[in-house]
């Protein structure tokens, strides 16, 4: 059986709580979102972290986040990782999540920002778990602007 603790790299998130079953040798983790468990890899491991952040430190409620749905573009099926809805339908914000050893590059900022041309979110977030980028649109210069974090939910 696998180890959870191999899976489970220190994150550069606040600390939570998970709940982990183990099944066919392998970890699972709860997914509040979707409401079951799901593979331990080190993607989800970074997704689940993320979640939680925007949950318990950023306020968001989970009736407005949204994971792993598919969108097309330009043909081509794509999956987000996470997206954050406003309560009017439209999207707050759209998280790309990488594994903690996958860095951070100018190709990440350019997958999310490809989404973005689909869904039209207000904010990005781009992480691995260690670093974590924080952006604004600015649709009217079609450009987006750094932040030192995103904003806290407001409803």
């Amino acid at each position: 059986m696998k180890n959870k603790d191999n899976l489970l790299q220190t994150l550069n998130f606040p600390k939570h709580h998970f709940r982990f079953k183990n099944s066919e040798n392998k970890v699972s983790i709860f997914d509040p979102i979707r409401k079951k468990f799901v593979i331990l890899q080190p993607e989800e491991w970074v997704r689940q972290h993320c979640v939680q952040f925007l949950m318990n430190d950023k306020g968001y409620p989970i009736s407005l986040i949204n994971i792993e749905k598919e969108l097309t573009i330009n043909t081509l099926k794509k999956r987000y990782d996470i997206v954050i809805f406003n309560s009017d339908g439209s999207i707050h914000l759209i998280v790309e999540c990488k594994a903690p050893k996958i860095n951070i590059n100018q190709e990440t900022f350019d997958q999310i920002a490809r989404y973005n041309l689909e869904l039209n979110a207000s904010y990005l977030m781009v992480t691995n778990g260690l670093n974590h980028y924080y952006c604004q649109m600015d649709f009217q210069n079609e450009r987006y602007l750094f932040l030192k974090d995103i904003p806290d939910y407001t409803p």
